[in-house]
């Protein structure tokens, strides 16, 4: 059975957190990609940004919903979640919008558990890594191409 080493990218395509929004937008249209790693300046892995961190600019605010009784305000969701969607329509550098803890795989990771893992967590664009070290990354195309004989 194939491994992530087998399929992944290894000229890896990454932002920093200082990279502009346009920047990415530009990124991965021209490299047809639908996310990238995100490096800090000593090539550690911060976290991952993808084209659904960019097209959540683009979204409504959702304002949560609110019961008053007895002049008290109760918040039927939670209100957190509303300030990170704003901070996230407002961010212009991929430092805004990116998301932080990504999940990760290990070169010798089976295609079966990567696709697992994808599927699970909702994540279409997986670091690959050695140690600390970002080696490769793996993208949804990559696990469908294995699928072609």
């Amino acid at each position: 059975m194939q491994k992530a080493q087998d399929i992944m990218t290894k000229n890896v395509i990454t932002a920093t957190p200082a990279t502009s929004v346009t920047e990415l937008a530009q990124l991965l249209a021209s490299h047809n990609i639908g996310g990238v790693p995100v490096l800090d300046s000593s090539d550690t892995l911060l976290g991952v940004v993808t084209e659904s961190d960019l097209i959540d600019q683009k979204k409504k605010i959702h304002i949560p919903t609110v019961v008053t009784i007895l002049d008290s305000v109760f918040y039927l969701e939670n209100p957190d979640k509303m300030e990170k969607e704003m901070k996230k329509i407002a961010g212009s550098t991929v430092g805004d919008i990116y998301s932080k803890d990504p999940v990760t795989v290990e070169e010798d990771t089976f295609i079966d558990e990567i696709a697992t893992l994808m599927a699970e967590k909702n994540v279409h664009t997986l670091p690959v890594m050695r140690g600390d070290t970002l080696v490769g990354v793996i993208g949804k195309k990559d696990i469908i191409k294995t699928l072609i004989p």
